[in-house]
């Protein structure tokens, strides 16, 4: 009987020492530290309508392939986005100030200069530059000087493309829930073999739609491909310049003013009744998106104009239907304004106004808008409402309380009719502003990207196990030589006494 307990034992020590070592085999000798400091970047956001600063971080340790970036904090300064300090001489570098002094207490002061900034501009820049190319350098070069004044490694700052803005967005979404790798057991990166999620960005001047497709992109400038973690991707992505919130908002009322006679009043449909402001003419036409709406003769850029809320859902349908053209199309299929578009397939998630909005109209409604119908009938609420009755629903939304309905209905018929959404694909959308505790945007992805941390081959066993790991498994080797120890100790004690067998038997 002792033989087969110690044909037993000596199995499962040889299979305990075998997991052992393969364990140990697979842990580089150079982790046997303390745990490994972080390595942070930075991002800066500069939108159109704001900036904003995201600071990331990875393990120290970390080779290009392997490990997770995080969001580590992030910083919305006051203000509005770089492109509209153009021609005030230092403005645009100063309004970055906050964020810079926060990100120099928020990263430990031994990784200031190993730290990179990374600036990106987005459409309010590429509309800058359309219209005064000049101080579109001009506003680049102040916040690159700057940054430059601060102890970081400074990457840059770049006009972004809209196709680079929405491939960015891409690639962030689908990073953060882990659809490209996710770190398994034994310190391997495997794929989890989920399908993408496409990416539905609204910022406050263009639009970005980007999705995986199986079917031809028969436009050669909304046709991508990507390599990431040894995976092929085929994207389709388009921005629309001039479809954001803010220019949208705009060129509607631009479309008003022309369509009334460019007199000093406007009753505006979209805005709610017992609503009403005066702007200068100036801020209406100052944007190359509503230059061609500008009055031919007879223009005041200073003065006033009234404009005064209707509340009429279906008027204020009619218009926003207005700055989409659904006339032609030269491909075999078409979002709007002659865009090919395939087909949308698979799960969406759409951010930054688009979850405002979304958020707003449940918050407003009490509809949690997963379909069409549930849009349309949110929508028609908010722009039948009075400004009193919005403002004791959503008391915490007044400043911007006037743009909803109009926002609202812009969505509504981008999603329903540009981009196709359907009874069935709707749903698969989802509105969201954060996966986990990171902001969804095209920033992340834009950093992953220049930072090589993106590698375009898979990566193998390279992750290193923390410092508990290694102390569990130094436990089991010790515990595992002294149990031979006492065994054999014990075998030796028992064959000298004579006594074991007998007492087996």
């Amino acid at each position: 009987m002792a033989k087969q307990y110690f044909h037993v034992f000596l199995a499962f020590a040889l299979l305990l020492f075998g997991i052992v070592s393969i364990l140990l085999l697979t842990i580089p000798i150079g982790d046997l530290t303390a745990p490994p400091e972080f390595m942070y970047g930075i991002v800066l956001d500069a939108g159109s309508s704001h900036t904003s600063m995201y600071i990331y971080k990875w393990p120290a340790d970390k080779q290009n392939d392997t490990g997770v970036v995080t969001q580590h904090s992030e910083c919305h300064p006051k203000g509005g986005g770089i492109s509209s300090y153009a021609g005030q001489q230092g403005a645009a570098g100063k309004s970055l100030e906050d964020c810079l002094n926060q990100a120099m207490q928020d990263i430990p002061r031994a990784r200031h200069e190993l730290t990179p900034v990374y600036l990106g501009a987005t459409a309010g820049m590429r509309l800058l530059n359309i219209s005064s190319p000049e101080h579109s350098a001009q506003v680049l070069q102040e916040v690159g000087q700057k940054i430059k004044s601060y102890p970081f490694k400074y990457q840059g700052a770049a006009i972004l493309s809209g196709q680079d803005e929405g491939a960015y967005g891409w690639v962030t979404v689908n990073y953060l829930l882990e659809n490209f790798i996710k770190y398994g057991f034994m310190g391997r990166w495997l794929s989890p073999g989920r399908p993408t999620v496409g990416a539905l960005d609204f910022g406050g001047a263009s639009i970005q739609i980007t999705f995986v497709t199986k079917d031809e992109v028969e436009d050669a400038k909304d046709r991508k491909k990507l390599r990431l973690y040894g995976h092929d991707y085929s994207l389709y992505t388009h921005s629309f310049l001039c479809f954001g919130r803010d220019q949208v908002l705009k060129r509607l009322l631009a479309s008003l003013v022309k369509a009334q006679g460019h007199t000093g009043s406007v009753f505006h449909p979209c805005f709610p009744a017992g609503y009403s402001t005066t702007i200068k003419m100036e801020t209406l036409f100052d944007s190359p998106c509503t230059v061609a709406q500008k009055p031919s003769s007879g223009y005041n850029p200073q003065a006033a104009l009234s404009v005064v809320g209707s509340g009429d859902y279906d008027h204020c349908l009619g218009n926003i239907t207005e700055l989409f053209s659904f006339s032609s199309c030269p491909f075999s299929k078409c979002s709007f304004n002659q865009v090919f578009q395939p087909n949308v397939s698979g799960h969406f998630m759409a951010f930054s106004s688009f979850f405002h909005v979304h958020q707003f109209l449940l918050s407003a409604t009490g509809i949690d808008v997963t379909t069409p119908a549930q849009l349309e009938k949110a929508t028609r609420a908010i722009c039948n409402m009075s400004i009193n009755q919005t403002l004791a629903l959503v008391p915490d939304q007044r400043p911007r309380l006037q743009d909803f309905c109009a926002a609202s209905l812009f969505t509504k018929v981008l999603l329903t009719r540009g981009y196709r959404f359907d009874e069935k694909s709707f749903p698969h959308i989802s509105f969201q502003n954060k996966a986990g505790e990171t902001s969804v945007g095209w920033a992340l992805g834009y950093m992953l990207s220049l930072s090589n941390l993106l590698p375009a081959e898979s990566p193998g066993l390279r992750k290193a196990l923390n410092p508990g790991a290694w102390t569990t498994l130094l436990f089991l080797v010790t515990l595992l030589l002294i149990t031979n120890l006492l065994y054999f100790a014990l075998q030796v004690f028992c064959s000298k006494k004579k006594i074991c067998g007998d007492t087996a038997s």
